[in-house]
């Protein structure tokens, strides 16, 4: 062995001996690397066996964020019936939001209304309680028995606002009242007009009450009670 090689061959075996002072041999009983997939509640946080990661960001039951007091105050004064209602609803739901509730309730007005013109029942069930579907349902099958024929357009919400809330057995009520255009004609049998104007926008306003059960897994409300003001 020449001298060069002599001298490559110390500098590999110090090179050896200092990683393995730094890094250390493996025994078996090592921690596993983290997985990135697992859930992170169940992750470690230190060496110490009793110490876990809480979860992070989950609102505990009965939590409710400064906005949505806010919105709500917005929506109706702080002090009136309507206030105290909503802030019952907001105790029992920590979800509920006035504002996305509003936009909800307008979107599901026009497709209630427009299913009911087109006599779409499979569209209403899936928006109506039982109770209210049974009475539209049979709106529609009097039209249809006499060959009735209902010329719609929706035009649009000009306003919606709450009027009511309250909860009962469970079950979050609101109340709202719609003011919307839209265009409607119905024609008999034979063609004729018997009811609306084919070709005027008509201002319509209508209170319809919606209801969830405030501890149901659906988020979705549904029209239970309808009346048309004045």
């Amino acid at each position: 062995m020449d001298l060069t090689s002599l001298i490559f061959l110390v500098i590999a075996v110090a090179v050896f001996w200092r990683l393995r002072s730094v890094l250390g041999s493996r025994t078996g009983n090592e921690r596993p690397p983290v997985d990135p997939y697992s859930k992170r509640d169940e992750q470690v946080a230190s060496n110490n066996d009793n110490v876990v990661t809480l979860p992070s960001a989950r609102r505990r039951e009965g939590d409710v964020p400064a906005e949505a007091n806010q919105h709500i105050d917005a929506v109706a004064p702080e002090g009136t019936a309507l206030n105290d209602a909503l802030k019952t609803i907001l105790s029992a739901d920590s979800s509920f939001d006035p504002d996305y509730f509003l936009e909800g309730a307008k979107a599901a007005y026009e497709m209630i209304v427009t299913a009911y013109a087109k006599g779409d029942r499979g569209e209403l069930k899936s928006l109506l309680s039982t109770e209210v579907f049974t009475s539209f349902a049979s709106a529609i099958g009097e039209r249809e028995k006499q060959g009735q024929k209902m010329d719609f357009t929706f035009v649009g919400v000009d306003k919606a606002e709450i009027i009511e809330a309250m909860l009962k057995d469970g079950d979050a009520q609101v109340t709202v009242r719609f003011v919307s255009q839209l265009i409607s004609a119905t024609y008999d049998a034979n063609g004729t007009l018997i009811d609306g104007e084919p070709t005027k926008v008509a201002e319509v306003t209508d209170i319809w009450t919606f209801a969830r059960p405030v501890r149901a897994r659906d988020p979705n409300w549904k029209l239970v009670a309808t009346e048309a003001d004045g």
